[in-house]
């Protein structure tokens, strides 16, 4: 029996929403990396669709922050003008 590599994974555009999305939620702090996982995909969800605003997103993720929810916004939003986009 022989067992095989895993597929080789692609590194996204750094200029691609799931990058921006993520790289905007980096290093803030929460219970569990699974926890800023899904911060990021909730971030990368209302950049595509603009649905909500970034308040309802950041808190309908769910993710139990080690800070205030309102710092973690903060730094998000930091983050994403220093993308160019306007939260």
């Amino acid at each position: 029996m022989t067992t095989k590599a895993p597929s080789p994974v692609q590194p996204s555009s750094p200029d691609s929403m799931e990058a921006i999305a993520y790289d905007s939620v980096a290093g803030i702090p929460t219970l569990e990396p699974h926890d800023r996982d899904r911060l990021g995909y909730a971030l990368w969800l209302w950049l595509k669709y603009r649905k909500d605003s970034l308040e309802v997103a950041v808190h309908a993720a769910g993710v139990r922050f080690l800070i205030p929810e309102d710092e973690a916004l903060g730094r998000v939003r930091e983050r994403l003008k220093a993308k160019g986009i306007q939260p």
